[in-house]
């Protein structure tokens, strides 16, 4: 199959789609597949890369690590007329996400979507952040997934908020899988030497986005705590982002900060050696879908304490292959990481093997079967809603209806939200 990827985020952004997205790509080329990457510029984005088209973007988009692409008209003209695509999947139910439903239209074939992110949890990005932002966020992207042949929901736990949004599409629980044989092998020593971390210590890590939806100072705080109880733990931090200073300032304010270590992005090997030098991974984040870093770290046999969350329930099972918190109480999640910290070697082994199947269940090339098992499916099938034919006076139609599409579904998710906010009448006296 030629499969079309369009994403907001990729390489060298650092993140939860970026990296789906590319893991993904690297497994479907490795069975034969091709696949063309339609991505927004970053800034240094790779020299030479292979079926990728960066489309023109705005960077740092109201002071975020995001880039927001701006449309060119025929822009990809030439390239998708020679690359003849079979399947579109689409990563985002905005900018690059309309233009994917646009190429379907005119190629006449279906589109997927995943659902990767809970939009309503990253509208602090925008100017005007508000409650209507919120819902208008929700029912465009309920919307959107309702204009596409599939919907991919990484955990049940989202396939069950979409459906409560309104989502009326197939739905496929399909999480991005982890590279078991690449995070099952790491230099932990190597990682801790790095840092300056004696052998000894109790490490705690944490991987991804330094960003306000990720929840950080809930995980500061607790992890600050943990480290005043344990003397010999450390906390090494893998990653960037708006968040970083106030991070940083919790630590010190809690006297710890000579035993945290912000060791910046990690890629490749280093990312690798990273997980396998933790002793239990920390995550607080509400607002995944699946927390693909729990996946990684349980690859690397280390066990994860969280708090519970959509997404996450599906991945930590508690006092088994980690703690899974019902509530979010800092002395609670310090008590979970002096657990885990308490184990002796048996029970250790114990959770770091039940860590290691869990990962198993989420391995890449089993994932990335079931995504394919799908695009083949809704091609064997054809799209629906679509005017079939193959003349340019079929393929206006399609366009010209998909368009309408696309506006009706912003300017229903605009009055719906618009609707939900209003003030309840007052009863006459």
């Amino acid at each position: 199959m030629n499969i079309l990827m369009l994403t907001n985020t990729y390489a060298p952004h650092v993140g939860g789609v970026a990296r789906s997205v590319e893991s993904f790509t690297a497994e479907y080329r490795r069975r034969g597949h091709r696949v063309l990457v339609v991505a927004p510029e970053f800034e240094n984005i790779p020299a030479h890369e292979t079926d990728v088209v960066r489309i023109p973007a705005i960077q740092h988009f109201n002071g975020s690590d995001f880039s927001v692409p701006v449309p060119i008209p025929g822009y990809l003209s030439s390239t998708l007329a020679e690359f003849q695509p079979t399947v579109v999947h689409a990563h985002h139910p905005f900018l690059l996400g309309d233009a994917a439903l646009r190429i379907a239209a005119g190629f006449c074939i279906p589109v997927v979507f995943t659902h990767h992110t809970r939009y309503d949890q990253y509208t602090h990005y925008v100017p005007g952040d508000s409650a209507l932002l919120r819902r208008f966020a929700v029912e465009l992207a309920a919307g959107y997934a309702n204009l596409c042949d599939a919907v991919i929901a990484p955990s049940q736990s989202i396939a069950r908020l979409l459906r409560a949004e309104g989502v009326q599409s197939p739905i496929e629980v399909i999480p991005t899988g982890v590279d078991v044989a690449r995070f099952g092998h790491g230099n932990g020593r190597a990682a801790r030497d790095a840092c300056g971390i004696p052998p000894a210590a109790f490490v705690v890590g944490h991987v991804g986005r330094l960003a306000a939806e990720k929840n950080l100072p809930f995980l500061a705080h607790a992890v600050a705590s943990f480290l005043r109880q344990c003397s010999r733990a450390h906390f090494v931090i893998a990653g960037t982002g708006p968040a970083q200073a106030e991070v940083e300032r919790i630590i010190a304010e809690a006297g710890v900060a000579s035993r945290c270590h912000m060791v910046g992005v990690l890629m490749h090997q280093d990312l690798v050696d990273a997980y396998h030098g933790c002793d239990v991974f920390a995550f607080a984040s509400q607002s995944e879908t699946q927390g693909m870093v729990l996946t990684e770290a349980m690859a690397a046999g280390v066990p994860v304490v969280a708090v519970d969350a959509p997404g996450v329930r599906e991945v930590v099972e508690d006092r088994c292959n980690g703690r899974l918190l019902d509530r979010e109480d800092p002395r609670e999640f310090a008590a979970a990481l002096a657990w885990v910290a308490d184990l002796n070697d048996a029970q250790r082994a114990q959770v770091r093997a039940r860590a290691l199947a869990t990962a198993e269940r989420f391995s890449l090339s089993h994932t990335a079967a079931q995504a394919l098992r799908l695009y083949e499916a809704l091609c064997q099938k054809g799209p629906a809603n679509k005017t079939a034919g193959d003349g340019l006076w079929a393929t206006a139609i399609r366009r010209f209806q998909e368009e309408w599409r696309i506006w009706s579904n912003v300017a229903g998710a605009l009055g719906t939200a618009l609707i939900s906010d209003a003030p309840p009448e007052q009863s006459a006296p």
